[in-house]
């Protein structure tokens, strides 16, 4: 199977042949990859080296001419170090554009710290009006890459990542997806952390929600799973723990209920190891979640 940043290139590159409003800004991360889309479109494929504030200026402006900017490496590069371009040439410019991340939280542990982003979502939160895609599948990230892509003049982030579920789900103009039914709790599971979750509830009677879009935060779903309450809602994140529970409480607000935030935790790992060893490392390899829901719904 490919991975969502293959899938990715190979359907940007399909859609800089169909759209002529569609640009790419690269620095340098996957360039050797767009070398058909550079020699096809070298006004709307620009690379600009490692130059990241640079990468989201030029995407600001390329939008601001018209046209929908596609800017894409690593999310620590992408969002965390250009922050203040984010902020700037996208938000208070007024205008959209699609953000790409790759590398997630610890995709790539022999890079070091500087190539993970376990924050990036939290800080997006900082500002206003981002739409945040998180798929859990090479299809699903295709799918919302066309949507995010299509979406007017939005300002979308796709955080793609090497893990993923078994199978993907439809996840087309979907909010939170529910997986499986249950009365003594509800968990969501974000993106690529669904197949660890119902491996980790096995036999438990939750609710397992699926959510790959999580910004906007769907509310109303979770409302729906947990009924008049009480409720006991766990969110598994691939990224910063408790990310999203300020979402969930306020969806929650006059129902009376308990909230926890699974996800990366904040103290640095500084053996890298592998991906493997920071799921376990964080508590989100399958016996990990098991205890920690467990233990949650216990109390």
């Amino acid at each position: 199977m490919d991975t969502m940043r293959d899938r990715f290139i190979a359907t940007t590159t399909r859609l800089l042949d169909e759209d002529p409003r569609l640009a790419l800004v690269l620095a340098e991360i996957s360039r050797d990859g767009f070398q058909r889309a550079e020699q096809a479109h070298p006004d709307r494929v620009i690379n600009v080296g490692i130059r990241e504030q640079l990468m989201i200026g030029v995407g600001g402006g390329l939008a601001l001419t018209g046209l929908r900017p596609i800017v894409h490496t690593f999310a620590s590069f992408l969002v965390e170090r250009p922050f203040e371009q984010v902020k700037l040439d996208f938000g208070h410019q007024g205008t959209g554009g699609v953000l790409v991340s790759a590398g997630a939280s610890y995709d790539w542990p022999a890079g070091g710290f500087t190539h993970m982003a376990p924050g990036d979502v939290a800080l997006l939160d900082t500002l206003d009006d981002w739409t945040v895609h998180v798929p859990g599948h090479p299809d699903e990230a295709e799918t919302l890459l066309r949507e995010a892509v299509g979406a007017g003049d939005d300002r979308v982030y796709v955080r793609l990542s090497v893990q993923s579920n078994s199978r993907s789900r439809n996840v087309a103009g979907a909010g939170f997806l529910t997986v499986r039914e249950g009365n003594a709790g509800v968990v969501i599971a974000v993106g690529p952390m669904l197949d660890d979750v119902l491996a980790a509830t096995e036999g438990m009677d939750v609710a397992v929600l699926y959510a790959t879009t999580v910004r906007p935060f769907d509310g109303p779903a979770l409302r729906r799973a947990t009924g008049a309450g009480p409720a006991d809602v766990v969110i598994v994140e691939p990224y910063l723990a408790g990310t999203s529970t300020a979402e969930a409480n306020d969806a929650l607000a006059d129902v009376p209920h308990r909230v926890l935030g699974v996800g990366v935790g904040r103290k640095e790992l500084r053996r890298y190891g592998r991906i493997e060893d920071h799921l376990v490392a964080h508590g989100l390899d399958r016996a990990g979640l098991r205890e920690r829901i467990c233990a949650f719904l216990r109390r």
